[in-house]
């Protein structure tokens, strides 16, 4: 299939993203090969090199837009002066409601850490552990103030993010749970975790 007129660049390099978000996540990284993600877009595999020299280079692409995203929806989300168990609850609902929306990047993201390569995976984990660090202050100001019972803000954070995260692998939009409810119950979860 030839490219269609008029397309322009940005629009190939976003059908190239959108259409390998879609097979990695489907197959998995290693089983999709740059041929396959051409057809899928619609033009021949050797345009695709035009944009993306390997397909590492498009992994990497999807897994630092997707943390760019969500660290820039979660600047947005974030309130200064709230308490820490506000902010925990603010980020917990958050978590969800993002995540929920992004099924593929979201799987992508957590399940392809192992396919990239040093380089890739450095910057990728950079951006992570901003996020990461944003849970980590949220928990070690309420341990500070005596709001939450942790020893480790490090571990709770991690089994957190873990149990969050973890909605995507069963929750379907659609289903008898509306996201409103599942955002109550992690909620829920996550506060009697730490108080």
């Amino acid at each position: 299939m030839a490219r269609q007129a008029g397309a322009n660049g940005e629009t190939t390099a976003r059908a190239i993203r959108q259409e390998s978000l879609k097979l990695f996540a489907r197959h998995g990284y290693d089983a999709v090969s740059m041929r396959q993600i051409a057809s899928a877009v619609g033009v021949q595999a050797s345009a695709l090199y035009q944009y993306f020299p390997t397909k590492q280079q498009i992994l990497v692409t999807l897994m630092t837009e997707h943390m760019e995203e969500l660290l820039a929806a979660y600047a947005e989300e974030r309130r200064d002066g709230e308490t820490p168990r506000a902010a925990l609850t603010r980020f917990a609902r958050f978590h969800i409601r993002h995540h929920i929306s992004r099924a593929d990047a979201v799987f992508i993201s957590y399940m392809e850490l192992r396919a990239l390569e040093p380089e890739g995976f450095a910057a990728v984990e950079a951006l992570r552990k901003l996020y990461e660090n944003e849970l980590k202050s949220i928990l070690a100001k309420g341990a500070e103030a005596g709001e939450f019972r942790l020893e480790e803000p490090h571990v709770a954070a991690m089994a957190i993010l873990a149990m969050l995260t973890g909605v995507n692998t069963w929750y379907r939009t659609g289903g008898r749970l509306s996201r409103e409810k599942i955002e109550d119950i992690y909620e829920d979860m996550v506060l009697k975790s730490v108080i």
